[in-house]
């Protein structure tokens, strides 16, 4: 198939989606590649969070400390693969040098700044694709099992308002009048303004739907590039497509694409787990993360889910029984009238070392522009990202500083 155009974006998650509908929006002839449906892999999958106020890297100095714990514990929301750590070593010293305390607080900054507005982007995207009764704005919880811990979060709290994150720390009586199904706890943190996609598969398939009806999708894989003097030419299986432009935002399957490109990404995988049991009424009217845990209960349409941790083990191995296992008892230690679940799904997450995104031109030449590595955070910052892309490719200044997230920066 030999085709052209003048702008392809290479991955169709929820980044891809909508710098390719902001990219339409402007004007431009978008043509979009991936081999799979549109939205159905981590951007469906996930715990449906505008995470506004999610402004803590994976690594800081708390998690550097308790690393050995953190491995080591059966119990843990952070796993490592053992027969993916020879490969991983790399990555992971890149991650204990981005712990140490300077190197946490420039990310959390960097990070802040790319959450800013992350609701009101998602209120005006959801427009833009009639899917605003998906949103929900009822705020988010961070749980804590003994008043010792809530007590003890204040200070990382303190960080977050700094940047201009509304928090409030509550008692178990308030917590209790907030979501009386949950059993008594310690209290909570609550973000007031904090948004939820209550059916994320739908919200993407709707943002496809919009994008898809004026835009080519080719169903193949990029497995190559080839700068020539007037453009890029994409190759793979099935594939021969030259576009004046490329767009690399294939989630975590952007590293090889960008080494084609010129630019050495440090990206690895975090494979995310979700459990859901079917159920009439929600058992939470919002977002909750047990932080001892790591995972959040998701209300979701007919629907609880179970969604979180982080276990590094790349993309080839199979999905880990023991992570599901430990999702459903965590649940139940909350809720124990839980019998089993009604699904179990696995997915994989682009993750960098300083769990900032990579934003900006290759460095090989700017008709290449890379999009990726958003973490657990590529549903929250896809509308933001989408802006500083689409203004990339116009010449115009992105809406933020974007050095932070420079592909270079490796």
């Amino acid at each position: 198939m030999r085709e052209q155009t003048e702008i392809a974006v290479i991955g169709a998650g929820v980044v891809g989606l909508a710098i390719a509908l902001e990219l339409i929006d402007q004007g431009h002839e978008v043509v979009l590649v991936d081999p799979g449906q549109p939205g159905m892999g981590a951007s469906h999958g996930n715990a449906g969070t505008v995470a506004g106020y999610a402004t803590s890297p994976v690594g800081t100095p708390e998690v550097l400390r308790s690393l050995p714990s953190l491995l080591f514990s059966r119990t843990s929301p952070l796993a490592i693969r053992h027969r993916a750590l020879p490969s991983l070593m790399p990555w992971l010293l890149r991650f204990l040098r981005q712990s140490l305390p300077a190197a946490a607080a420039r990310n959390s900054r960097a990070i802040a700044a790319l959450l800013t507005g992350a609701a009101e982007g998602w209120d005006d995207l959801a427009l833009r694709v009639q899917g605003a009764g998906i949103l929900q704005r009822r705020g988010c919880l961070y749980l804590y099992d003994r008043p010792e811990a809530r007590i003890a979060a204040e200070a990382e709290l303190s960080r977050r308002r700094a940047l201009g994150v509304e928090v409030e720390l509550i008692g178990p009586e308030r917590l209790a009048e907030l979501e009386p199904g949950l059993p008594p706890l310690g209290g909570a943190a609550l973000f007031p303004g904090a948004t939820f996609l209550d059916d994320p598969g739908r919200m993407m398939g709707l943002i496809a739907r919009e994008v898809l009806a004026r835009a080519r999708h080719l169903q193949l894989r990029a497995e190559r590039l080839t700068r020539g003097p007037d453009g890029v030419v994409i190759e793979g299986p099935g594939l021969h497509l030259h576009a004046r432009r490329v767009v690399i935002a294939a989630g975590a399957h952007s590293r090889a694409l960008a080494a084609q490109a010129g630019d050495r990404v440090p990206l690895d995988t975090e494979r995310g787990y979700h459990v859901e049991w079917d159920m009439a009424e929600p058992l939470l009217s919002r977002p909750s993360c047990p932080t001892s845990r790591g995972f959040y209960f998701c209300p979701m349409e007919g629907r609880l889910r179970v969604a979180g941790t982080v276990e590094l083990g790349g993309l080839s191995l199979p999905p880990s029984p023991h992570r599901v296992r430990k999702l459903v008892e965590g649940a139940r230690a909350y809720f124990p009238q839980l019998g089993e679940p009604d699904r179990d799904w696995m997915g994989f997450r682009p993750s960098l070392p300083d769990s900032l995104p990579v934003i900006g031109p290759s460095q090989g030449g700017a008709e290449v522009i890379l999009a990726f590595g958003h973490g657990h955070l590529g549903v929250t910052m896809a509308p933001m990202t989408a802006r500083i892309v689409a203004a990339l490719v116009a010449g115009a200044p992105p809406p933020l500083d974007i050095a932070p997230y420079r592909p270079g920066r490796f």
